[in-house]
């Protein structure tokens, strides 16, 4: 018999998280069902439980995801290469399908910011538009990758947010080529994992910016294990001098600010070579950096903003995660149960006390594998 109801927690307000029973809706041709095997906690999630980020209540949050293919329609089945029983990975953006940011393969910039775990509320159908729950609505346009059993569910859900990411941020923004030199601001899950998305991409040289506090010890030892070349300590040595040691004087070609720090920013100019790239994911909230342009002029840098994941960056981000070159289930530190998906979101936003400084926590809505 076919389940009604999904378990989901659901936010109801700022910093109010409750269990509830949501309607599953009826699946078409054009669409289908997930049952969620795991969803990652983004390092967003907490400025959405604490209403730094404003979106819509009641909210199911969860974009990063992974799961099996409950039901599918025949032509989302044909379209998308998939069957019921499938593993998949889940693009948390899929768009409306007709602005012109979509049209132009843009959706991440969908005018309607279509996607999953920030936009749409669940109390109006389809319901289900977040990962943090049992079962998830997969629309005509959802993005769904399929990736192979062996791969481990902590490495898959790492596929799209995080991989993905960094592929093309690095690769299709930051123009990373052979031989380049790749600074990387910020050892968390993104600088993690753009350690490895650089080696990829041909990268001689990749250096990781991070500290010598118990926070950062496992994170800094996981940059090494994933092929950092030198890891700088900025809390015990000058980044700008440093990096200037390790390259001769040449300065790096690219580099990534992944921290959220505004003072990464601030030397950035710095740090990177005529004409190099500095490529900027982290969002920096009410702080603001006050960069040297004079500098950005002079020696013609280019400053890039970079947002979200591509098809095509996801499509090699699951050809790498396959692969098995690089452990990427390290980076899983912390694992939960749906009912305490409140306390995942905390522990992510370090609100609560852990024996282990988390790297990324994970929820598993319908129990660990």
């Amino acid at each position: 018999m076919r389940k009604m109801m999904s378990r989901a927690a659901v936010l109801t307000g700022i910093r109010q998280m409750e269990m509830r029973d949501i309607p599953i809706p009826e699946i078409g041709d054009e669409d289908g069902l997930l049952k969620v095997e795991m969803v990652g906690v983004c390092g967003s999630d907490p400025g959405f439980y604490n209403g730094k980020t404003k979106v819509p209540f009641p909210l199911i949050m969860g974009h990063e995801i992974v799961g099996r293919i409950e039901e599918i329609g025949a032509n989302k089945a044909k379209m998308s290469g998939v069957k019921k029983g499938d593993r998949v990975v889940v693009e948390n953006r899929f768009g409306c399908g007709k602005c012109k940011a979509c049209i132009e393969g843009n959706y991440a910039q969908c005018v309607d910011r279509m996607g999953y775990g920030v936009y749409f509320a669940c109390d109006n159908p389809p319901y289900l538009w977040g990962a943090y729950s049992e079962y998830l609505y997969l629309p005509p346009r959802a993005m769904i990758h399929k990736i192979d059993e062996s791969v481990p569910l902590e490495a898959a859900v790492l596929t799209t947010s995080v991989i993905g990411n960094n592929v093309r941020w690095l690769g299709e923004i930051g123009g990373v080529k052979l031989g380049d030199t790749v600074l990387i601001a910020g050892c968390g899950q993104q600088g993690l994992a753009g350690t490895v998305v650089a080696k990829e991409f041909g990268a001689s040289k990749v250096i990781v910016m991070g500290t010598s506090k118990p926070f950062d010890k496992e994170r800094m030892e996981l940059a090494k294990e994933f092929g950092a070349t030198d890891l700088i300590y900025v809390d015990k040595e000058d980044p700008v001098e440093r990096v200037k040691e390790i390259t001769d004087g040449a300065l790096v070609d690219v580099m990534m600010d992944v921290s959220g720090a505004p003072s990464n920013m601030e030397i950035s100019v710095n740090l990177v070579r005529k004409m190099g790239t500095i490529v900027t994911p982290g969002l920096y909230g009410p702080h603001f950096a006050a960069m040297d342009f004079d500098k950005v002029v002079q020696k013609e840098l280019k400053i890039c903003g970079a947002l979200a994941q591509s098809y095509h960056s996801n499509e090699i981000a699951v050809k790498l995660v396959e692969s098995r070159k690089y452990p990427l289930e390290k980076m899983v530190t912390h694992w939960f149960e749906l009912e305490d998906a409140e306390k995942a979101v905390l522990t992510t936003g370090h609100e609560l006390a852990s024996d282990r400084a988390p790297i990324k926590c994970v929820i598993t809505p319908n129990g660990r594998q």
